[in-house]
């Protein structure tokens, strides 16, 4: 078995992270909405008030995965939830186990926190993580949509 490691993300990391992120954006034909940068990804995951937290995954000393997750809350348990924002591992180290290791990973930190819920959301034309997701034992919620305003949205919003 290929040997790789986990780690939680240090700031030297920021600039892997935002080319993985970049690689997921193109796999999920979404690279137009790509504006993030490593700077960026640094003030969120180290800044002051750090917004998320990030996990590496390496193979012979070099980023080939990562994940990308926050605390959120739920009324209904009242308990924190773990909400997985992103995770990517690139193609040519899939079928390795380190996917599965991060969402193992995730789901002891959630257990850990005395999370309520474990979260992500998938494209419905990604048959393949979805049947990846079910086959950890995670559930695909049809029934629910997600609703989003941008920032011009919730700035107008708020000066209304």
């Amino acid at each position: 078995m290929p040997e790789f490691t986990l780690r939680p993300a240090e700031p030297r990391d920021c600039g892997e992270i935002d080319r993985l992120v970049r690689e997921l954006a193109e796999y999920e034909k979404l690279s137009e909405h790509m504006v993030g940068t490593p700077e960026g990804l640094e003030r969120a995951l180290f800044g002051p008030r750090p917004a998320a937290e990030a996990i590496v995954a390496e193979r012979d000393g070099r980023a080939v995965g990562f994940a990308l997750f926050f605390t959120t809350f739920s009324t209904f348990l009242c308990k924190p939830g773990l909400y997985l924002e992103d995770v990517f591992v690139e193609p040519a180290h899939r079928g390795l186990g380190i996917g599965k290791a991060i969402l193992r990973h995730l789901a002891a930190l959630a257990v850990e926190r005395d999370c309520g819920r474990f979260e992500w959301r998938v494209l419905d034309w990604n048959e393949p993580s979805i049947r990846f997701y079910e086959s950890l034992g995670a559930k695909v919620l049809p029934e629910w949509e997600l609703v989003r305003m941008t920032a011009p949205e919730f700035a107008a919003l708020a000066r209304a």
